[in-house]
């Protein structure tokens, strides 16, 4: 099998890392903390002293890191993969970055005659470990044909989303969506709380509704705002959905609780109701979101999940 070079071993690096050694790949591996990569070389992976040098030896490199700035320099620092990568190379990062990164990052080794990939992940809940990792590929078909079997390798479900960046989009999206339903959840269990309820049971309750919503929206928002068709009957209509909002902002008032999310939506609702769309779906809120982006989120059959 071909010998990989990996880059950035923290916890999630390090596990992808491991599960492509157990998978068979040879490695070449390196992290600024020498101590990251112990395990690995006790396993029989070899050692490389710079991104360079694992550029050097490897056709196809990986990396894991920390932030966009970690990235920059890697891919195009002094000592990065820059300096030693040739015609054929095949670059693929994995970290959570920033779309323009791995744009410039492409032209530059493409001056070169490298192919690079981007595919940030998305880890599912048996973990990294149990390879229960959904990975975001992007860039050129045929790279990304090339490196399937080595995310295979790490990853139960591979889902190629078109051109070089927009696995990254779709990352970023996904982790903005996340960690706002974190803090509305947040929002919640602390008014429910202090208002008197068990907050093992609250979450309990809210659990099971939160499922069944995600449910709902998985048929439902596909046949409304993918379609544009935000006159068919999909759930909950606006002006009920402000009403119990607003009871709950009023709740809110009466226990201390500082609600800005959930005031926040009240107010969207409101301008909503304003327009004449207090009898349609809650989904209609999204157009007000397109309005304001300029966009009409429809439709493009440009994804693909395997």
């Amino acid at each position: 099998m071909e010998t990989l070079g990996f880059i950035g071993l923290g916890t999630i690096g390090g596990t992808i890392a491991n599960n492509l050694r157990s998978a068979g790949y040879p490695l070449i591996v390196h992290d600024i903390r020498p101590e990251a990569g112990q395990r690995l070389v006790e396993a029989g992976a070899q050692r490389g002293e710079s991104a360079g040098d694992v550029a050097q030896r490897c056709k196809t490199v990986l990396t894991s890191l920390p932030s966009p700035r970690e990235v920059e320099e890697v891919a195009l620092g002094a000592d990065g993969l820059i300096q030693g990568i040739r015609a054929g190379s095949l670059y693929i990062d994995l970290t959570s970055s920033h779309p323009d990164l791995i744009r410039r990052i492409d032209a530059e080794f493409q001056s070169r005659g490298a192919q690079v990939l981007d595919a940030p992940l998305i880890v599912g809940a048996k973990g990294i470990a149990n390879k229960s990792v959904q990975i975001l590929a992007s860039g050129e078909p045929a790279a990304f044909e090339t490196a399937r079997p080595i995310f295979e390798a790490f990853g139960d479900t591979l889902v190629y989303t078109g051109a070089l960046g927009t696995g990254t989009v779709i990352k970023l999206a996904h982790n903005l969506v996340r960690r706002g339903i974190g803090l509305a959840i947040g929002e919640g269990i602390v008014l429910g709380a202090k208002a008197g309820a068990d907050p093992e049971l609250l979450w309990k309750c809210m659990h099971w509704g939160l499922d069944v919503q995600l449910q709902q929206m998985a048929k439902t928002l596909p046949e409304t705002v993918f379609t544009g068709d935000f006159e068919k009957p999909s759930g909950f209509n606006i002006a009920l959905a402000r009403k119990d909002v607003g009871l709950a902002t009023e709740l809110g008032r009466q226990q201390n609780v500082p609600m800005p999310i959930a005031a926040l939506v009240e107010q969207i609702m409101t301008q909503a109701i304003g327009r004449g769309w207090g009898a349609q779906s809650t989904l209609s809120l999204f157009r007000l979101q397109e309005e304001a982006a300029a966009i009409a989120v429809r439709k493009s059959g440009g994804m693909d999940a395997e």
